[in-house]
């Protein structure tokens, strides 16, 4: 009987490998326990028993840990994400209605409309409030203070 919870255990460790849940584990780790078990008793209620107590008891005895490990507190912006909020200079005038217009932020180039289609002349220090597609949306850092 022991190979029958071997096998079980390393199915659940398989299974485990292709899930992120991090619950698998510890059902491969009870029917260890219950390997174990079997090398002591041929009856087969008492080895479901000890995989199912063991299994329970280090599923719940691990869940504070695991949550703590896996959870992740803050999500860092990346990519164009990390630019929203950030202030920017207008280098060529910004004409919404036409869709032209272009800011340097972090030392790169973005072409940029301007928010509910306002103009924005070029030496003007934008915020970016979000990004669509290729283009950032700004407003002017003054209509940004108004409206905090």
């Amino acid at each position: 009987m022991w190979q029958i919870w071997l096998i079980i255990s390393g199915v659940c460790l398989i299974i485990e490998i292709m899930t992120v849940g991090f619950l698998i584990f510890w059902l491969a780790i009870g029917a260890l326990f219950a390997m174990i078990a079997s090398f002591f008793t041929n009856s087969l209620l008492i080895q479901t028993a000890v995989f199912v107590i063991s299994s329970t008891i280090l599923i719940f005895a691990t869940k504070p840990f695991v949550k703590k490990i896996t959870q992740n507190k803050s999500n860092i912006k990346t990519n164009v994400y990390s630019l929203i909020g950030n202030i920017g200079i207008v280098t060529q005038d910004i004409d919404s209605i036409n869709g032209t217009g272009q800011i340097k932020v972090k030392g790169e180039l973005w072409s940029a409309i301007g928010k509910d289609n306002i103009n924005i002349s070029k030496g003007s220090k934008v915020t970016i409030e979000e990004i669509q597609g290729v283009k950032a949306i700004v407003t002017p850092i003054n209509e940004t203070s108004k409206i905090n």
